[in-house]
């Protein structure tokens, strides 16, 4: 069984201009990394990633690689990746809830939010480790911020999930609540026993990532935006695997025809926040 969420049913007031810029930088970073030979990717790695040994004083880097003070790798860590899948689901999770997330603070509020998110994933990976010298890179902590921010903004909002079995293939719409619910399991079992000086994936840090999103959700978020919004399409409605092609049938409610098309938009209803749809920016398009 596969499954991959693709798009989520939230409108947005404000062009995303933060999380497309955030993007944009994680991918131009990885491009410049695939064009390094192996030994300077591997620097490049060693270079900008955080190592919580350096980051806590307790190593130090070769001077040819200490290009910026430990304290910086938190940030420059948080644009490097370990490969294209390692990157392509760090941008898709960004892609579907960063800018609803980026909505609900505005642009600058949203920047500082994700950075400070960032921030409490490497020291939650950090400190169970201190005498690790493996470097940590990947949006992954930062978004799992932005994740536990839209599960308190969003918990009844509908994410398109593709479900493939062997021949079967789906669209349903799964609630957020759901879908970042088993998510956030799925870490904190990963993360159990885990001692946080092992490579892989760190687990800690996308708990530490989520919890801090949690925590700052009520600081960040503008006043007159409400958690838990009301659901805008009907939870678990489904549609053929054919509805990802242009042309394919008719869309079921909330389950639109095209992969990348934005959800509809929600004419004569008024959302919590007191501003009509009719004048919402639709939306366009792990770790």
């Amino acid at each position: 069984m596969f499954t991959l969420p693709l798009w989520d049913d939230n409108p947005t007031h404000r062009t995303p201009w933060v999380t497309w810029l955030l993007m944009a930088i994680s991918i131009a970073v990885f491009l410049w990394q695939q064009s390094l030979p192996d030994t300077g990717e591997r620097a490049f790695v060693f270079a900008f990633g955080v190592i919580p040994a350096v980051l806590l004083g307790g190593a130090e880097l070769s001077p040819e690689l200490a290009i910026v003070p430990p304290w910086a790798s938190v940030f420059t860590s948080m644009f490097v990746h370990g490969g294209w899948m390692h990157l392509i689901g760090n941008m898709l999770y960004l892609w579907i809830f960063g800018n609803n997330v980026e909505d609900s603070m505005g642009h600058g509020r949203y920047l500082v939010f994700y950075l400070l998110c960032g921030v409490a994933a490497v020291l939650a990976q950090s400190l169970p480790a201190p005498g690790s010298e493996i470097p940590m890179v990947g949006a992954s902590g930062a978004i799992a911020g932005v994740l536990g921010a839209y599960l308190l903004l969003h918990p009844k909002a509908n994410v398109v999930v593709l479900l493939v079995i062997i021949i079967f293939v789906r669209l349903i719409n799964v609630p957020a609540v759901v879908v970042l619910g088993l998510w956030f399991v799925v870490q904190v079992w990963s993360g159990l026993g885990a001692t946080g000086d092992e490579g892989g994936v760190a687990f800690l840090a996308h708990v530490g990532g989520f919890v801090a999103g949690v925590a700052l959700i009520g600081l960040f978020k503008e006043r007159q935006v409400p958690l838990f919004g009301a659901a805008r399409s009907t939870a678990f409605q489904t549609a053929p695997g054919s509805a990802l092609r242009p042309g394919g049938p008719p869309r079921v409610e909330g389950v639109p025809v095209h992969p990348l098309g934005p959800p509809g938009r929600h004419r004569g209803s008024v959302p919590p926040s007191g501003r009509d749809d009719a004048h919402r920016r639709p939306k366009g398009p792990w770790s």
